[in-house]
C-alpha cells in the first residue's frame, strides 16, 4: 500500500473567509502556521481531528475542504 494523497482547497477557503491569514487559521485550528503551509502545499496529511477543526472553522463539511486523491 502506498501513501494516501489528500487534496484540499484550504487556500481558496481562507481567501473566501475575509482573506484569513495562515496564522489566523492556525491559531483557530490549534496548530502551527507551518502546518497550514504544508497542508496547502500538499506536503502534509492532516489528522482526522485537525481536518474536522479546519472544516468547522469554515462552516463546511469535511468533503468541501478535503478530497481523497488516491494512493501515491
Amino acid at each position: 500500500m502506498g501513501t494516501d494523497i489528500i487534496l484540499n482547497n484550504i487556500r481558496k477557503r481562507r481567501f473566501e473567509k475575509n482573506e484569513m491569514t495562515q496564522q489566523e487559521l492556525a491559531d483557530a485550528a490549534g496548530c502551527t502556521r507551518q502546518t497550514i503551509v504544508a497542508l496547502e502545499a500538499g506536503r502534509y496529511t492532516p489528522s482526522l481531528g485537525l481536518a474536522f477543526r479546519i472544516a468547522m472553522i469554515f462552516g463546511m463539511g469535511l468533503e468541501e475542504i478535503f478530497e481523497y486523491g488516491g494512493e501515491a
